[in-house]
C-alpha cells in the first residue's frame, strides 16, 4: 500500500508541473492573441481608410452626380485628409501605391463637380426662371459639392464662386431695372416747385394754364388716404402688368415701398442661401453691388425731382419700418443701405420745407389778397400740410421735425397779419383773421386730438381777435352807451360835485337803447351769420358779444339807480331778465 501511494504521489506531482506549464503556455497564447487582435483592427482601418475600392473609382470617373455621388464624394474627402493629416501613413509603403490614384480621383471629382455646379449655376440665368425656388430646390441639395472643391480644388472653387457672383449680380441687376422702368409708368407726379404754400393760386407760371389748378390738388398739402400706405408696409410689392393694365397711378411712396418690399425679400432669400451654399455672408455685399446701384441711380433721380414733401417725410417713415422688419428677421444685409437712404431723403426734405417757408416769407401780399373774409387758400394749405406733418409724427416724436413746423407757423403768421391789413376796416381785419384761425384749428383737430403747441397757439391768438371782433361789434352799436360806462360810470361819484352824473346825461343812453336793442341785436345777429364761415363758431362770437353788451348795460342800469332823481327813468330801463331771455333766444340757436 506504501509503494502504492508513493506512486500516486509522484504521478500527482508530474501532473502539477504539467498544469504550470500549460498555464504559462496559455497565458503567452492569449497575450499573443490580445496583441494581434490590436494588430489587425488597427490594421484594417488603415487598410479600410487608405484603400480605393474598385467601386468608389467606378462611381467617381463614370457616375452621374446625385446623392449617391455625393456619399462617395464624402469618403473620398475622409481619404484624402487621411492620406495628409495621419503621421503614421506618410512612412508607410501603401501610401506610394494609393497616393497617385486617389490624387487622378481627386482631379477627376473636382472637374466633373464643376462642370456640374456651373451648369446648373448657368440654368440661373435663363429668362423667366424662378430663382429662389431653383435655388432652394436644387442648388442647396449639391451644397456638399461647394465644400468638397472649397478643401480639394481651390482655384476651381474661386471659379465656381465667380461664376455664381457674376450670375446672380447680372440677373438681379436686369430684374431690379426692368421692375424700376414698369414701376416708373405707375408714377403720379403730385408736386412741382412751384406748388408752394404761398404761391398764389391764379396760375404760377405763362405755361401751368392747363394744369389742373394748384386749389384743387390736395394731395400737396393733405395727407388724406396717403398714409394707408404705413399699414400695407407687409402687403406683396406691386405687379407692375396688373396695375397697368387698370390705368391705376400712384403717389412715388407707393412704389417706394413695393420696391423695398422686393429688395427686401429678395435681399433675405439670397443672404441666408450665401450663407447657407458658400458659407460666406460676405459674397452678398458684392452680389448686391450691381442692383444697389440700379436702385441707387432710380432713387437719386426721383429725389432730385421731388418736391412732395409729404411724400418724403412717408418714405423717411417707411424706411424706418422697413429697418424693424430688418431687425425682426435678424439679417443685416441691408443696415448699412438703408441707413444711407435716410440720410438722403432727409436733406431733401428738409430743403422742400425751406421752400415751403421761403414761400410764405417772400409771398406778394397784393397779388395773394382777396376781398373776401373767409378762410384763405394758403391758409388752409398751411392747416392741411401741418396737419399731416403732425399726424405723421404722432408715434416718433422727432423733435427736428417740431422745431421745422414751428418755424413755419411763425412764416405763415406774419403772412396772414399783413394781408389782414389790406382790409381797411379794422373789425373786417379781425373777422378775416377769426374765420383763419379757426378754420386751422378744426383741420388741426381732424389730424389728432393733440395738436400741441401750434394748436395751442392758434387757440390764444382766436380768443384775442374774438375779443377785439366783440369790441367792434358792440362800438358799431351802441358806442355812446360804451363810451359812457367806460369813462363816467367808472368814476368815483363821491368825491367833487363837478364830476357828478346828471339825469340829463343817462337819460338819452337809457331812452335810446330802449327804443331800439332789439333792433340792435338782430342786425348784429345778422352781422355775424354773414361773416363768420364757420356757423358754431359765429354763435358763440354772437353769444359772447350779446354777454358783453349785457354786462355794459348792467354797469349802465345801477348808475342810473346812483344817479339823482334817476328814478323817474325806471320805466325806460329794459329789465335784465328781458335781456338775458333774449340772448337765450340765440343760445337755442346754438
Amino acid at each position: 500500500m506504501e509503494s502504492l501511494l508513493s506512486g500516486f504521489q509522484a504521478e500527482i506531482g508530474s501532473i502539477s508541473s504539467d498544469i504550470k506549464v500549460l498555464q504559462e503556455k496559455s497565458m503567452d497564447m492569449g497575450l499573443k492573441l490580445k496583441n494581434r487582435k490590436m494588430a489587425e483592427s488597427k490594421l484594417a482601418k488603415f487598410v479600410e481608410d487608405i484603400i480605393v475600392p474598385p467601386r468608389m473609382v467606378d462611381i467617381i470617373v463614370d457616375g452621374e452626380v446625385n446623392e449617391e455621388y455625393m456619399r462617395t464624394l464624402e469618403i473620398l474627402s475622409k481619404k484624402l485628409k487621411f492620406v495628409t493629416t495621419e503621421s503614421t501613413v506618410k512612412t508607410s509603403m501603401a501610401l506610394k501605391d494609393v497616393q497617385p490614384e486617389l490624387e487622378r480621383l481627386r482631379q477627376k471629382a473636382v472637374s466633373k463637380v464643376f462642370d456640374f455646379i456651373v451648369q446648373k449655376l448657368y440654368a440661373l440665368r435663363k429668362p423667366k426662371t424662378n430663382i429662389q425656388i431653383l435655388q432652394q430646390s436644387v442648388l442647396l441639395k449639391y451644397k456638399y459639392v461647394i465644400s468638397f472643391l472649397k478643401e480639394h480644388g481651390k482655384e476651381l472653387y474661386t471659379e465656381a464662386r465667380a461664376a455664381y457672383l457674376d450670375t446672380m449680380n447680372k440677373v438681379l441687376s436686369a430684374h431690379f431695372r426692368a421692375y424700376i422702368q414698369a414701376l416708373e409708368k405707375l408714377q403720379l407726379d403730385i408736386a412741382t416747385s412751384n406748388d408752394l404754400i404761398g404761391v398764389e393760386a391764379r396760375g404760377t407760371s405763362l405755361f401751368s394754364t392747363r394744369r389742373e389748378p394748384l386749389k384743387n390738388r390736395s394731395s400737396v398739402f393733405s395727407l388724406g388716404d396717403r398714409i394707408n400706405i404705413l399699414k400695407e408696409i407687409d402687403q406683396p410689392a406691386l405687379i407692375p402688368h396688373i396695375a397697368e393694365a387698370s390705368s391705376q397711378k400712384y403717389p412715388y411712396e407707393v412704389l417706394f415701398r413695393s420696391l423695398h418690399k422686393l429688395l427686401m425679400d429678395t435681399a433675405s432669400s439670397e443672404y441666408l442661401f450665401c450663407d447657407e451654399f458658400f458659407g460666406e455672408e460676405s459674397l452678398f455685399t458684392e452680389i448686391f453691388a450691381g442692383p444697389f446701384a440700379v436702385i441707387d441711380e432710380h432713387f437719386n433721380t426721383i429725389l432730385s425731382n421731388s418736391f412732395d414733401a409729404i411724400g418724403l417725410m412717408l418714405m423717411i417713415r417707411l424706411t424706418h419700418q422697413h429697418q424693424l422688419i430688418m431687425s425682426r428677421r435678424r439679417i443685416p444685409c441691408l443696415d448699412s443701405y438703408l441707413d444711407k437712404v435716410n440720410i438722403a431723403l432727409w436733406p431733401r426734405f428738409k430743403m422742400v420745407f425751406d421752400m415751403h417757408i421761403n414761400s410764405l416769407r417772400n409771398a406778394n401780399v397784393k397779388t395773394l389778397w382777396e376781398d373776401d373774409v373767409r378762410p384763405h387758400y394758403v391758409m388752409r394749405r398751411y392747416a392741411e400740410f401741418t396737419a399731416s406733418l403732425i399726424h405723421l409724427n404722432v408715434d416718433y416724436g422727432d423733435g427736428q421735425l417740431e422745431m421745422n413746423l414751428e418755424r413755419l407757423r411763425m412764416a405763415v403768421d406774419d403772412l396772414i397779419m399783413k394781408l389782414s391789413t389790406q382790409f381797411l376796416k379794422s373789425k373786417l381785419q379781425s373777422v378775416f383773421l377769426i374765420n383763419n384761425y379757426d378754420m386751422t384749428i378744426a383741420v388741426l383737430k381732424e389730424a389728432g386730438p393733440d395738436g400741441g403747441k401750434i394748436q395751442m397757439h392758434f387757440e390764444e391768438v382766436l380768443k384775442s381777435q374774438t375779443t377785439i371782433y366783440v369790441e367792434e361789434l358792440l362800438l358799431e352799436h351802441f358806442s355812446d352807451l360804451i363810451k359812457f360806462v367806460k369813462t363816467r360810470a367808472s368814476e368815483d361819484q363821491s368825491s367833487t360835485s363837478e364830476k357828478v352824473i346828471s339825469v340829463s346825461e343817462v337819460e338819452p343812453l337809457v331812452k335810446d337803447f330802449a327804443s331800439r336793442w332789439k333792433d340792435a341785436i338782430e342786425l348784429m345777429h345778422k352781422d355775424v351769420i354773414t361773416s363768420f364761415s364757420n356757423f358754431l363758431c359765429g354763435m358763440e362770437i354772437l353769444r359772447t358779444s350779446l354777454t358783453q353788451l349785457l354786462l355794459y348795460y348792467t354797469r349802465l342800469s345801477e348808475c342810473v339807480k346812483k344817479v339823482q332823481g334817476g328814478s323817474a327813468l325806471n320805466k325806460d330801463l329794459v329789465s335784465i331778465q328781458l335781456i338775458i331771455h333774449e340772448i337765450r333766444k340765440f343760445s337755442r340757436t346754438f
